[in-house]
């Protein structure tokens, strides 16, 4: 995907230009475009996105301090590889912030966004069937943030972006298994019943228990590569 320039800011220039690469890697690693150990440079990021060395360099420089990615030379850098023990943390705080997030939405919940939310997890499913994992991978990350976004509390969706940005890249790791055992899209059915009730509890539960079935995985995929 090359840039829009026109949505990057006046004429696509400077840091307006800067920020649309950032934001457009920052989403790509969310969503697990990029995978753990995959390497990349100013040049071919520069390429990739259709911009000059200079927002190229900015975008990896904000996410290297933010720890998304990580220099493996002068010139290159990498996607790490979490070990268990990242994933053992990272996931024990997802399951409190987004567990917060999803039971402060619940009052909030509508025929609109039950709708949007089935509208979402077709496409999930749909991917799924097809074996193609990147679509349900970026459509998951929608689905989950749509709920979020719901408790009117930016702060805390923030909070939860910065931990999917660590832990988005190993979410390729969850198939196949994961979508032949369709842990995931019972989750978001109970999810969405959940919200239709305006049930703060069992929609927290949901959201918990998908993220607890996903770090399985991700621990035995964690293990399985230190062997």
């Amino acid at each position: 995907m090359v840039l829009d320039l026109k949505m990057a800011g006046a004429g696509g220039q400077g840091a307006s230009l800067g920020e649309a690469a950032y934001r457009e890697m920052k989403e790509r690693l969310i969503r697990g475009k990029y995978r753990p150990g995959y390497k990349m440079t100013v040049r071919a990021v520069a390429e990739e996105l259709g911009v000059s060395s200079t927002p190229a360099r900015d975008a990896i420089n904000r996410l290297t301090s933010e720890g998304a990615l990580v220099y493996a030379g002068p010139k290159t850098v990498i996607v790490p590889v979490l070990g268990e023990l990242d994933l053992k943390e990272l996931t024990t705080i997802r399951i409190v912030l987004e567990g917060l997030a999803s039971e402060k939405a619940a009052p909030f919940g509508s025929e609109q966004h039950i709708e949007a939310l089935g509208q979402i997890q077709g496409r999930i499913s749909g991917a799924l069937d097809a074996g193609n994992y990147d679509e349900a991978l970026w459509h998951n990350k929608e689905f989950h943030f749509h709920v979020y976004e719901m408790a009117g509390l930016p702060h805390l969706v923030a909070m939860i972006e910065s931990l999917w940005l660590r832990v988005g890249p190993s979410l390729y790791n969850l198939y196949p298994e994961f979508a032949q055992e369709r842990n995931g899209v019972r989750n978001h059915q109970m999810a969405m019943e959940a919200l239709a009730e305006r049930d703060g509890a069992a929609l927290r539960a949901a959201f918990e228990n998908d993220i607890r079935d996903g770090y399985r995985l991700l621990r035995l995929a964690a293990r399985s590569a230190r062997m």
